[in-house]
């Protein structure tokens, strides 16, 4: 892993353990805030709990989009690819305050309903990656992997994923950058997060809070994006189809 990759995972620990120390700096820049540092809880609890969120629903919203992605690609299946994306497209389109809001009277507050937001937002772009990524499998490989015995489950675990686990890939880490930005909508429902000294700000008339919390959820967005960008393999679905075909039985 490059130092690239590893400087916005840097820059944010750096932000978390300094910005308490800043209390000067942000008093000059907001003389009329009385307390310019968010205190109520600690930036790195905050940041823990946020990172918690977003792999709670990356979780649920890769399971159901790749499973809504082998279901709408195979053969015969147009409707399911129809409806699927049609039903992703409808809950990302809803938006995330609103979703929370509904979500709240059923499941009362704290980090459930911001949960059932971001699985919402999370599931469509890895929906369409999957999609996407099954639908350019060469036929060529699947007949060839037919052909030596393989069952359509083999097929399916062996060769086609394989091949487009790129493009998942790909649709894993929009969803995992979408849902870190998405996050800070959990304050709403009372979740703690990077989004609470964002509220908290808004409510109480601080900017100096939310200029915190917006900057620390900026820069998990670009951390989150750089670790997942250099931890993706690329184009090495063919030498796993190449593994997977030659440990097949004749």
């Amino acid at each position: 892993m490059t130092w690239r990759a590893l400087l916005p995972t840097a820059l944010l620990v750096a932000a978390v353990a300094a910005l308490p120390a800043l209390g000067p700096a942000f008093h000059a820049l907001f003389p009329e805030v009385a307390d310019p540092v968010y205190r109520r809880e600690g930036f790195a609890t905050l940041a823990l709990l946020h990172a918690g969120l977003v792999v709670g629903s990356l979780l649920p919203a890769a399971v159901i989009g790749i499973g809504l992605g082998v279901a709408a690609t195979r053969p015969g299946a147009r409707e399911v690819r129809v409806l699927a994306d049609a039903l992703a497209g409808f809950a990302q389109a809803v938006p995330p305050v609103a979703v929370i809001a509904i979500a709240v009277p059923a499941v009362g507050f704290g980090a459930t309903p911001a949960l059932i937001a971001l699985v919402c937002y999370a599931t469509l772009p890895v929906l369409r990656a999957a999609m996407g990524g099954l639908a350019t499998v060469p036929p060529e490989a699947i007949d060839a992997a037919r052909g030596i015995g393989l069952t359509p489950r083999q097929v399916l675990l062996r060769v086609e994923l394989p091949l487009a686990a790129g493009p998942i890939l790909d649709g894993l880490r929009a969803a995992a950058v979408l849902a870190v930005a998405t996050a800070a909508v959990g304050a709403v429902a009372g979740a703690s997060c990077l989004g609470t000294p964002i509220i908290a700000g808004l409510v109480n008339g601080n900017p100096a809070w939310v200029v915190q919390g917006a900057v620390l959820t900026g820069l998990m967005a670009f951390a989150v994006d750089a670790l997942l960008s250099a931890a993706a393999p690329r184009r090495a679905g063919a030498g796993r189809v190449r593994q997977a075909v030659s440990a097949a039985p004749p």
